[in-house]
């Protein structure tokens, strides 16, 4: 009777260190198992593409997120649907500084001055759907996304023609940010990862402004560091 008590005793004080060793062993399986909330601040670095590689980006904030549903078996798409968002309180582009361009709006060609410079801002992204693939990986959980969001900018942008009092013309402070990418989590340790994110992000105002130059096309490059719960 005396040792089917202590075993039965010694068995119980080993389950949450068994527990524990299998959470330090496969963390990616741990948040995937409790379909974890992720938390975390992140910086980003972008550069537009085509007719806007002279545009630049730098971006920080903080990105919040949570895993909702359970492993999805679908074949090499098998995994799990992740709700996300982030605000930027830190949103700067640096465009070229105010020139002269020849433009052609009705057929005939003409000069006119156009603003540049350093544009400065916030942005949020409320709606970031995420896919966590089932990964048999250990450190390793990659996903893909796509998101949308709104930037607002202290001077209009992109910068366009400039108006008698010497503000771009024509655009608008308001601006919206659809976006896809893919990325991953690389797990440190438990419960805390190192994330890089590459984005494709189109800026564009809606034809909130008379034009909409728009950014058409740019590429993001974000790093975290994201904390499990």
């Amino acid at each position: 009777m005396y040792l089917l008590m202590a075993a039965s005793i010694a068995g119980r004080a080993q389950t949450p260190s068994g527990a524990g060793s299998q959470a330090v062993a496969n963390p990616v399986a741990q948040v995937r198992n409790a379909r974890s909330w992720e938390f975390g601040p992140f910086v980003n670095w972008g550069t537009g593409v085509s007719s806007r590689s002279d545009f630049k980006f730098f971006w920080a904030g903080f990105q919040v997120g949570k895993i909702l549903t359970p492993v999805v078996h679908a074949g090499i798409f098998s995994g799990q649907f992740e709700f996300a968002g982030n605000i930027m309180p830190l949103w700067q582009a640096y465009t070229p500084p105010p020139h002269e361009q020849v433009f052609n709006f009705t057929g005939q060609p003409f000069v006119a001055p156009v603003g540049g410079g350093t544009y400065r801002g916030v942005s949020i992204t409320p709606v970031i759907f995420r896919w966590n693939f089932l990964t048999h990986s250990r450190r390793i959980q990659p996903w893909f996304q796509a998101a949308g969001g709104l930037i607002y900018t202290t001077h209009k942008f992109p910068p366009d023609i400039l108006v008698p009092h010497g503000t771009p013309g024509g655009t608008s402070v308001f601006n919206f940010s659809p976006q896809g990418g893919v990325g991953l989590h690389y797990f440190l340790r438990p419960k805390r990862s190192i994330d890089l994110q590459v984005s494709g992000v189109h800026i564009s105002s809606a034809s909130l402004g008379d034009r909409n130059p728009g950014v058409n096309a740019s590429i993001q490059v974000q790093v975290d560091y994201t904390f499990w719960k």
